[in-house]
């Protein structure tokens, strides 16, 4: 097995355990919380582990940056080990709460990397490809993990939901060895103060989707650190976030894009299967199949993106994307009790086609736009971007639903929102200029 080839198995693992482990959770949750007590901490113990991987993953990103992309990356793998081990042996709520945010801190440091990586490894012609693959991750661990949690709670026990993860890091660790890393990397002083400020600040604001009271206190603190972050970045000779990338205004609008269009409808996946199973009256395993539409139509457009890249540029296709999204919102508007899985997983086709080109020739991108020693904190920025805008569109959908007198009155209402906010983005990605790398000694070096 050749370098890259193992780095490629090692990476595809990683992303594999922790994108399971962000939903395999969903289905046997009741029963861990059953097991073991206070019931009040049951949302804690998803949100300890979402907070801590958003935080980490630019921090990640940067380090690697300054690092080196294998020392990061194997760490971040040992983390999620232990991390799993412990959640594995939790003896009551707040144990499994601590571990999982200790989990999440592992996640965090893997998650940007099979992206980073990629763009180390492969020209942006062949990157689409690769990122389908991953999208193929993702897709089989929406399937995968119902199943395995349903399997591990009827045959075993919830505890192995976490072991599983064990081997399967192992051999992502030991594949990863062998790799030679093509990246130099430029070292500098850390960015303390800095890290712990934008941590502090995104907590906080990550916060108000969880806490039932004194959001806005929250929001407000939140953002006076992150204000405050800003700030200090913008005198520190190496910050943790270069606010000089952002000086390029394609970056700059490519992330924007990408957090509005995921505050506006990538939050889709967490409420269809509801009205499939509430309304539509099928199963547990349809409902979620028909989440698969989101997989196929990304994995449709992954693959030849990076060659519509060279051939149309980012601002064509970025706008083609949110066209799309925007179609599926108004699609979603029309959603009733007469539709059913067909109708949804055409849909959710339409979404994975309109996210998939948003997500794939925005990482590109994001890439191509800067340095080889600013394309670890571009990425995982990117990255960030898309969490933020997730996290924060799921809790307003949430709260729309919730807050209506009746359930379809509530879809209505939140797919409404996600349909405003599309034509947002779509008004966005009118803003976005083509630009080329202005690096093209390093690509050479790197690409050949």
């Amino acid at each position: 097995m050749n370098s890259r080839t193992s780095v490629m198995v090692s990476i595809v693992l990683a992303m594999l355990v922790a994108s399971i482990d962000s939903t395999i959770m969903n289905t046997t949750m009741p029963i861990i919380a059953e097991e073991l007590g206070r019931f009040d901490l049951y949302a804690w113990s998803f949100a300890s582990y979402m907070i801590a991987s958003t935080i980490l993953s630019p921090v990640a990103g940067r380090l690697s940056d300054l690092f080196g992309r294998k020392k990061v990356f194997a760490f971040g793998i040992i983390l999620f080990l232990i991390g799993s081990l412990l959640c594995g042996l939790s003896a009551n709520m707040i144990q499994l709460v601590i571990f999982r945010a200790f989990q999440g801190i592992g996640a965090g440091f893997m998650m940007p990397f099979p992206a980073i990586i990629a763009g180390d490894l492969f020209p942006p012609e062949k990157r689409g490809k690769i990122q389908a693959l991953f999208t193929a991750m993702w897709g089989l661990s929406a399937i995968l993990a119902p199943l395995l949690g349903a399997f591990f709670v009827e045959f075993m026990t919830w505890r192995w939901i976490f072991y599983v993860n064990i081997p399967v890091c192992l051999v992502a660790f030991l594949t990863l060895l062998p790799y030679k890393e093509v990246y130099e990397p430029r070292r500098a002083n850390i960015d303390y103060i800095g890290t712990v400020l934008f941590a502090i600040g995104v907590t906080l604001l990550l916060l108000v989707t969880v806490v039932e009271t004194n959001q806005f206190l929250y929001a407000a603190v939140g953002a006076l650190f992150i204000i405050g972050f800003y700030f200090f970045e913008k005198r520190h000779p190496s910050p943790i976030v270069p606010i000089s990338m952002f000086k390029n205004k394609t970056i700059s609008w490519i992330n924007i894009n990408s957090f509005i269009g995921c505050v506006a409808l990538f939050g889709t996946s967490s409420f269809v299967p509801l009205f499939l199973q509430d309304v539509a009256k099928l199963s547990l395993f349809l409902s979620g199949a028909a989440l698969l539409g989101v997989a196929i139509g990304w994995m449709i457009v992954s693959v030849p993106a990076g060659n519509w890249i060279s051939q149309y540029g980012y601002r064509k296709l970025l706008i083609i994307g949110n066209a799309l999204l925007l179609l599926s919102g108004l699609l979603l508007i029309g959603l009733n009790e007469g539709h059913g899985f067909w109708y949804v997983l055409f849909v959710m086709t339409i979404q994975g086609l309109a996210y998939g080109l948003i997500s794939t020739v925005g990482l590109i991108g994001v890439q191509q736009l800067v340095g080889a020693h600013e394309k670890g904190i571009s990425t995982s920025f990117f990255m960030f971007s898309r969490n933020m805008g997730t996290a924060i569109g799921v809790t307003i959908m949430g709260a729309l639903l919730t807050g209506s007198g009746t359930f379809m009155g509530g879809i209505h209402n939140l797919f409404m929102f996600g349909f405003i906010g599309s034509i947002v983005a779509l008004g966005t990605s009118f803003l976005i200029k083509n630009e080329h790398s202005s690096k093209p000694a390093v690509m050479k070096k790197q690409f050949g």
